[in-house]
């Protein structure tokens, strides 16, 4: 499915990030490039240097979950073994990228990255979390996208509805040395077999439902652009798999505020829908929202979701008209 020759379980997408990190780069005060909102650099903990002595570079993340491929260069030790600077080894991309919304990285991308890491002897490592997500939203196969990686991470708990766990992907000789890894971080379970149990389940039936998640994310995003009031700003072109990151209109609410507003009920709400609906999303980067659809979420929770959002906006509208 990977289109590698081997693989291994371990119990999160951390550990599975930081597995390839310690694999690749061997040796304490070497070096690894990352997008400044990668995964890997922002929520990991810094555990490649706390842990493995692995010191990062980055690089700026755009809008699309890419970075300049001439800045990477710019950014490779060319100097090794001087003795002043670390020693490039690795480099890292994420693919959905999650900051920036589901994005999938172009596959012309990935290849023009291989070919600079073959050029400069770095290897690749995909933060593929949400990889299987790319794969269906450009109708290829994960093994067309893992191709020019050396690596992969590909969480089962995500969109796929495992209970818990990552698979991560290499060569044999580099899974090989990742067992020994993941034993001394504690990943190493006698009770693996119930959980990858689950996990083949997810590999097995739940890849073709993502389709799904894409379909109702958009949806969703959609209804947004057509609330009456217009509180929410969200561009399409960003929707392209499960994730919608969205703003609300400036002054208008905090992030926070509406995120509360959304998973609290109230006797209003109530009498206006019927019913109780909360929905639970997160105050993101950058005054942002960002929302989430999975195996837990149907089309018929996505159309309640929409109907609390429009819910909020007027309510919001109300509260603010008395308010003047």
């Amino acid at each position: 499915m990977f289109g590698m020759k081997a693989a291994l379980y371990v119990p999160s997408g951390t550990m599975s990030n930081l597995i390839a990190v310690m694999v690749h780069c061997r040796e304490r005060g070497d070096e690894m490039i990352a997008g400044d909102l990668s995964h890997i650099h922002i929520y990991e903990q810094g555990g490649s240097a706390q842990l493995a002595g692995v010191h990062s570079a980055t690089l700026r993340t755009l809008g699309d979950g890419t970075f300049d491929l001439d800045q990477l260069i710019s950014k490779i030790r060319h100097g090794y073994p001087d003795p002043h600077y670390p020693r490039s080894r690795l480099v890292c991309v994420e693919n959905t990228h999650n900051i920036q919304g589901g994005r999938v990285l172009p596959l012309a991308f990935l290849q023009e990255l291989r070919s600079v890491a073959d050029q400069f002897g770095l290897a690749v490592h995909m933060d593929g979390a949400r990889v299987m997500n790319a794969a269906v939203a450009l109708g290829v196969q994960p093994s067309a996208i893992l191709q020019h990686c050396h690596s992969v991470s590909v969480c089962l708990s995500k969109g796929l509805g495992a209970p818990v766990g990552s698979m991560l992907g290499g060569s044999k000789d580099f899974i090989q040395r990742a067992v020994r890894v993941r034993k001394v971080l504690g990943g190493g379970m006698r009770q693996l077999g119930i959980l990858a149990a689950a996990g083949k389940i997810a590999l097995s039936d739940m890849i073709g439902r993502l389709e799904e998640d894409h379909r109702n994310a958009r949806h969703f995003a959609q209804a947004l652009l057509e609330s009456d009031p217009a509180l929410y700003q969200v561009d399409l072109n960003t929707v392209q798999t499960n994730i919608v990151r969205f703003s609300l209109r400036e002054g208008q609410m905090s992030p926070v505020e509406f995120c509360e507003r959304m998973a609290g009920v109230d006797e209003e709400e109530v009498k206006a829908l019927g019913q109780g609906v909360p929905v639970l999303m997160f105050p993101h980067v950058g005054d942002t929202v960002r929302a989430v659809w999975h195996l837990g979420i149907s089309e018929e929770d996505t159309q309640l979701a929409i109907l609390k959002a429009q819910f909020v906006a007027q309510q919001h509208k109300r509260r603010s008209i008395r308010a003047a």
